[in-house]
């Protein structure tokens, strides 16, 4: 029979303490047992036992994750959660001395830069419902409406036809925390909104709703059915990308940017009640402000 390691001893008595005392769920034991064992491992690859390391090797095994095996930062962070959460159980059992991950930083969580379309890409999408029937203009409306104005998905299928203004080409829009504010469209919205309401909408109509957007049978559009939509209007094109309606707002914003709008104005129509929130768009702008500068500035690189 193997002999149990005294480090294996220690984890077993720590997930007994997690499941029995703490009431931590098994995904979260497991997590953590998987991030403490993957610790283990590497302080035997190292020569050093578990209850005696120092700072030093706590930073140590910090970049062996990030520069060796290319650990993400949030990864990175979990895996050190779990190890402070294990040293802590021991230092309160007088097995160490002190908490040595206490004194490791974490690390910042990388941003994820918010995916939206390119100007191309957009014409494309616009191209694909068939204007001349009720469906194909709901569609086109749903595409336009969204781009136009940046709403979110859950405001768009609560917009009623009553909330529209077509002389100032505005729509009151009910947003988070029952908040309302007032978005404007182009255009090109008009235009099929205009054809929609005369026309596609009509049909569509069965149960004299009072909604912008109906199903095929009269009823009021759910998100759900909007996300639906966009997939099979993005099927019917060459575009390799996934969509969804938050997809269509962040091109909304980031085009704004991109074409010199403030980033207050952005932050207004969007509905976002702190400017932070809008912030993460000026990533994406600078990003494009970069690649014009490096493809038209003549030094910008040197020509073979």
């Amino acid at each position: 029979m193997k002999k149990m390691r005294k480090e294996d001893k220690y984890l077993e008595d720590y997930t007994d303490y997690l499941t029995y005392q703490r009431n931590y769920s098994t995904y979260t034991i497991n997590n953590y047992k998987r991030d403490i064992i993957q610790f283990f491992d590497y302080l035997n690859r190292e020569g050093l036992f578990f209850l005696d390391i120092e700072y030093n090797d706590t930073r140590l095994y910090l970049m062996y994750l990030k520069d060796e095996i290319s650990e993400s930062n949030s990864s990175i962070d979990r895996k050190l959660s779990a190890l402070r959460s294990f040293y802590k159980y021991l230092f309160n059992n007088k097995l160490v001395d002190s908490n040595v991950f206490n004194l490791l930083n974490g690390l910042k969580k990388q941003k994820k830069l918010p995916r939206y379309f390119e100007y191309n890409e957009l014409e494309e999408l616009f191209n694909v419902p068939n204007i001349n029937t009720s469906i194909g203009q709901r569609d086109s409306l749903i595409l336009e409406m969204l781009y136009a104005t940046g709403v979110r998905v859950g405001e768009l299928v609560s917009i009623k036809v009553s909330d529209i203004n077509l002389n100032d080409r505005s729509i009151k829009i009910l947003g988070k925390g029952n908040k309302e504010r007032y978005v404007s469209f182009g255009d090109y919205c008009d235009e099929i909104l205009n054809k929609y309401l005369d026309d596609g909408y009509l049909l569509l109509n069965k149960k004299d709703s009072k909604y912008l957007f109906l199903n095929k049978n009269g009823g009021e559009l759910t998100e759900r059915g909007v996300r639906y939509i966009l997939d099979g209007i993005i099927n019917k094109t060459t575009i390799s990308k996934k969509i969804s309606p938050h997809m269509i707002r962040h091109s909304f914003a980031t085009h704004l940017l991109n074409e010199g709008c403030d980033l207050l104005s952005v932050q207004k129509l969007l509905g976002h009640d702190s400017i932070s929130a809008t912030q993460v768009y000026t990533h994406v702008s600078t990003e494009r402000i970069k690649d014009v500068y490096y493809h038209s500035f003549p030094r910008a690189r040197k020509r073979d």
